[in-house]
């Protein structure tokens, strides 16, 4: 709906600060040197996290595989034992030495071909070796005060696993596996006892290393006893007893991970470990954190050497800039000058520009108003010549001039959003065919103007006055945009809105679209559009205030406006406006104050204006209605005749005064210290109108007449 845009070049001053250049690369320089090294310092916390998360799983898997192979070695000895417990069922001690070369080979059949075996033996009730895999006869050997004896006759049958020690009669480093025996009635019997290789797990660890010495694997008992590892510690030394590794176990933790520092060799080391199957027993799995960090620091420095051979060229490429920056710095500044002349020029050019768009609107209103005054003038010198007989053709003119300057002033105000509307419900259905006559008429015989409006339309809640007159200003627009003519098409219709594009909340609005097929705008123009001042029109004819008028007006109503426009095809506005479900009180329409107002008994007003004449205008017109007038120029005074006990039947206040106090503050004592008061406000503009609101008073939007007075005031 506005002409095409006029091309503006705008150049900017080039940005050639050679002090904020240099300070740019001594930055880069400070960054080159600095990112990288943050680089290597993130990728180097990173890699090493990772390489310790790695040695985590690889340690949790060497403790599973200990694990496997524990389990199955003391399923095996725990089948055995079952074995040789039936085989010697409920004999007693002299009934075993009587067949002691029969249980012997017996033993040796059981137990001989298998490597983890040391040696089987049984013992007496007495704690005396019955009988013995490895030798016969047996030797005269007793364990009646041996831990494993005690310990297993009074835990069976649950077996009891020794601590590590040196067989007497397999001549190795053997632990015991050892398991009480009980006659039908209860009766101990003796133990039997599986020494078990300490060499068998030890290979088997070696194996599962590889010979690495940083790695380290054991099995322990669940007091934290240890009964093998790989490597073995230094003769004669004894880990602590208490350590985050033996306390886990003591706890009866199923498996887990530590790191803690050795009490026997002082390194630091990674540990896994879990418990064999049902049995007190733990494998573990070690790994030295130092051999952890050797790795990582050789190839933290491979790495750090590879990324500082890029970053020496950077630093080369930069002190090389910062020379030739300092040979151009000159020669730049000699061009800068000649350009920041140019430049200033077109600065004033523009603000001149802008100046006269202000002013043209400046001159447009002045030339309005003079006119006005003109008929007021004229007639009021009519009348005096008539010795004021016979007026009424003048006191006409004057009335029309008066409306003039308000629809006027009325469209200043609502650019500025501070024209309080006066708002009511409105059909747009029956509405909109009435305004669309008169635009018809205003856009003149080339324009086709047509209306469309679903029938069951939503009703909304705005100033009919300020909506005919944003529909005008759209259809002038249009006009303008199609000098050979053209089709002007209004459309009503109801719309929910749900997560939009338009910054309007969730909710069911009315969209009336204006569209034309005429020149269309640019994206730039369209951006502008609805800035106050802001035309594309030729000078003098516009004063970018049309659209702006009607943005105003939707979101003084809690809706809004868009405009899509197609150059060479046409534009659309569409203006939301929200659906009015209830009625509520207005600004200029009587509320339940004005209506407690209106059965007021005659009595005395107290009006409050600053304006000498526009006070005795409302006076007279109060007086008229047969109310006496008492008239204050400010709010505090009032407030004082207030307090000073005068009673009045109506309080009518300006909200906008001098003084300490404004209307709406004098509403807001009277409403606290006289709740029964009866208070309206006047006013002319709109900033202040949801506070007064708020309060609950009735509210006159200035200019107003006769009857709206009338309808708050009934003193007859």
């Amino acid at each position: 709906m506005q002409h095409a845009e006029r091309a503006v070049v705008d150049l900017p001053l080039p940005l050639r600060n050679f002090a904020a250049t240099r300070r740019i690369l001594l930055v880069v320089l400070a960054a080159s040197i600095l990112f990288p090294l943050a680089c290597l310092v993130g990728y180097g916390y990173l890699d090493y996290q990772r390489r310790i998360a790695d040695s985590d799983d690889m340690i949790d898997r060497l403790a599973r595989v200990t694990d496997e192979q524990a389990v199955k070695v003391l399923d095996l000895n725990q089948q055995i034992s079952a074995r040789i417990l039936e085989l010697l069922g409920g004999d007693d001690d002299a009934a075993i030495r009587a067949h002691e070369a029969e249980l012997h080979q017996r033993l040796r059949v059981i137990g001989g071909d298998f490597p983890q075996v040391a040696a089987i033996a049984v013992f007496g009730a007495d704690g005396k070796l019955l009988v013995n895999s490895r030798a016969y006869p047996v030797p005269a050997i007793s364990n009646a005060t041996r831990d494993d004896f005690v310990r297993a006759k009074a835990i069976r049958p649950e077996a009891y696993f020794s601590l590590p020690m040196y067989g007497p009669v397999s001549q190795t480093d053997v632990f015991n596996t050892t398991l009480g025996r009980s006659a039908a009635d209860g009766r101990f019997l003796g133990v039997v006892s599986i020494a078990l290789r300490s060499d068998y797990f030890s290979r088997f660890y070696a194996d599962l290393t590889g010979g690495d010495p940083s790695l380290a694997l054991g099995l322990y008992r669940q007091d934290g006893q240890l009964l093998v590892r790989y490597p073995g510690w230094p003769p004669g030394t004894e880990p602590l007893a208490h350590t985050p590794f033996t306390n886990a176990l003591r706890d009866k933790e199923l498996f887990g991970h530590v790191r803690m520092t050795s009490s026997v060799d002082g390194v630091e080391r990674l540990l896994a470990f879990r418990r064999i199957g049902d049995y007190p027993l733990y494998v573990m799995s070690a790994y030295a954190t130092n051999a952890i960090f050797q790795q990582w620091w050789r190839h933290f420095v491979l790495i750090a050497a590879i990324t500082v051979l890029p970053c020496i060229a950077v630093w080369l490429l930069v002190f090389f800039s910062l020379r030739q920056l300092e040979t151009e710095r000159l020669a730049w500044e000699r061009w800068q000058g000649e350009v920041a002349m140019r430049l200033s020029a077109e600065a004033s050019t523009r603000q001149l520009q802008r100046m006269g768009a202000l002013g043209n609107l400046v001159a447009n209103i002045a030339h309005d108003f003079n006119n006005l005054l003109m008929v007021v003038s004229a007639n009021m010198q009519l009348a005096r010549h008539k010795h004021f007989n016979h007026v009424e053709p003048e006191v006409m003119a004057v009335e029309r001039a008066t409306a003039t300057a308000e629809a006027l002033t009325r469209r200043l105000l609502s650019v500025a959003r501070k024209q309080p509307l006066k708002q009511e419900p409105i059909d747009l259905a029956k509405w909109l065919p009435g305004a669309g006559t008169l635009i018809d008429a205003a856009v003149g015989d080339k324009v086709q103007v047509s209306v469309s409006v679903v029938v069951d339309s939503w009703r909304v809640l705005a100033d009919p006055t300020e909506l005919e007159f944003a529909l005008m200003n759209l259809a002038v627009n249009a006009r303008d945009a199609m000098p050979r003519g053209g089709r002007f098409v209004i459309r009503c219709q109801n719309t929910r809105l749900v997560s939009s594009d338009t910054l309007l909340p969730d909710g069911e609005y009315v969209l009336i679209s204006c569209s034309d097929d005429g020149e269309g705008m640019s994206e730039a123009v369209a951006r502008r559009a609805f800035e106050p001042l802001f035309t594309t029109k030729l000078q003098g004819s516009g004063t970018g205030l049309g659209l702006a008028q009607v943005l105003a007006l939707c979101e003084q109503s809690g809706g809004t406006a868009k405009i899509d426009s197609v150059p060479g095809s046409g534009t659309t506005v569409r203006l939301y406006l929200p659906r009015y479900r209830e009625a509520r009180a207005v600004a200029g329409v009587v509320d339940e104050a004005a209506l407690d107002a209106r059965s007021a008994s005659q009595g005395m007003v107290l009006l409050v204006e600053d304006n000498e004449d526009v006070a005795a205008g409302i006076a007279a017109v109060l007086e008229t209605f047969g109310c006496e007038v008492h008239h204050e120029a400010t709010a505090d005074r009032a407030l004082d005749v207030l307090s000073a006990g005068e009673t009045f039947e109506l309080v009518l206040s300006d909200v906008q005064m001098p003084g300490k106090l404004s209307g709406v503050d004098l509403a807001e004592r009277v409403r606290l210290s006289w709740p029964k008061q009866k208070i309206v406000l006047m006013t002319g503009y709109a900033d202040e109108l949801e506070r007064a609101r708020h309060i609950g008073v009735a509210i006159l939007a200035k200019p107003f007449n006769i009857d709206e007075l009338h309808a708050l005031v009934s003193c007859e």
